[in-house]
C-alpha cells in the first residue's frame, strides 16, 4: 500500500471517528433535552396541583359563605319567653325528677355529635315533664374559627333567641348546620337571619346580635367554668353536680329509672 493511499485511509478513518463522536454528543445532548423537559412537566404538574389544593382548602374553608341556616322547627314547642337566666338558658318543667347542666360551644364537634345522637331523646323528655335542662353556652371554641369569634357570636345569638321564646329550635339549628372547627362559622347576618326564618320578627333581635348583647357575660361564664375542677371541656353534663358519660347511648334512660 503506498504512502498516498495509507494517508487517504487514516483521513477515512479520523473522519468516520468523528461522525460517531458527533453522534454519540447529539444522543447525549437529546438526552438531556429530555430530562429538562421532563423536569419543566413535572414542576407545572406540580403547581396545578398545589394551586388547585389551595383553591379548593379556601372553598371548603368558606362553605358557609352565602348560605343560609336551615330551620329547625320541630323542637319550637317547648320554648317560652323567659328562660334565659344570665348567660344560660333553663328549659323544663321546675319540679321535673331529672335535673340535668348542659356545658357546650357551637362550633365544638363533640357537643355536634351529642346533639345528633341525644338530643331529641332529651328534648321529648323536657316535653314530658321528666327532664329540665340547663343549657350553659360556653365560648370555648372562639379562636378556632376562621375569622375567629363564631362560638362568641352564635351563643349571644342564641340568648337572643331565648329572648324571643325562640331558643331550642335555634339550638337545633345551630348544631344542624354546624361549620366545622377551623374553618368559617356564621357571620351576623346569617345568624340574624335564621331568627327570621324561626319566625322571630322583633327589631330588638337583630340589634341584639349585632351589639353582642350577652358577650361580657358569655366570657364571664367562660372564665368561672374553667376554674371548676368538674368541667372536662364541652361537652359536659352534670346531674347533681356529678359529670354523665353521655357516650353511653342508655345514659339518659338510665338516670330517668334511677329517679
Amino acid at each position: 500500500m503506498g504512502g498516498a493511499e495509507r494517508s487517504a485511509r487514516k483521513r477515512r478513518q479520523t473522519q468516520q471517528r468523528g461522525s460517531g463522536a458527533r453522534v454519540v454528543s447529539q444522543a447525549r445532548g437529546g438526552g438531556g433535552n429530555r430530562k429538562t423537559i421532563v423536569a419543566v412537566v413535572a414542576v407545572v404538574v406540580l403547581a396545578v396541583v398545589v394551586i388547585g389544593g389551595v383553591i379548593w382548602t379556601n372553598s371548603s374553608k368558606n362553605s358557609t359563605a352565602g348560605q343560609s341556616i336551615a330551620p329547625q322547627t320541630s323542637s319550637a314547642a317547648l320554648d317560652t319567653p323567659g328562660e334565659r337566666q344570665g348567660a344560660t338558658v333553663v328549659s323544663g318543667k321546675a319540679d321535673a325528677k331529672v335535673k340535668l347542666d348542659i356545658y357546650a360551644d357551637f362550633l365544638c364537634p363533640y357537643c355536634g355529635q351529642l346533639q345528633q345522637s341525644s338530643g331529641k331523646q332529651i328534648e321529648d323528655q323536657i316535653a314530658a315533664g321528666t327532664v329540665q335542662v340547663t343549657y350553659h353556652m360556653i365560648p370555648l371554641l372562639n379562636s378556632r374559627s376562621d375569622p375567629p369569634g363564631y362560638s362568641l357570636d352564635s351563643e349571644n345569638a342564641a340568648l337572643c333567641a331565648a329572648d324571643q321564646g325562640k331558643f331550642t329550635p335555634y339550638h337545633d339549628s345551630l348544631f344542624k348546620s354546624q361549620p366545622e372547627e377551623g374553618q368559617r362559622g356564621y357571620d351576623k347576618t346569617q345568624l340574624i337571619k335564621l331568627g327570621t326564618d324561626l319566625g322571630i320578627t322583633a327589631p330588638n333581635f337583630a340589634t341584639c346580635v349585632n351589639n353582642g348583647t350577652y358577650n361580657a357575660q358569655l366570657q364571664d361564664a367562660l372564665t368561672k367554668i374553667s376554674a371548676d375542677p368538674s368541667f372536662q371541656g364541652t361537652p359536659t353534663i352534670l346531674h347533681n353536680g356529678q359529670s354523665i358519660t353521655w357516650t353511653d347511648p342508655n345514659w339518659l334512660t338510665n338516670l330517668i329509672n334511677q329517679a
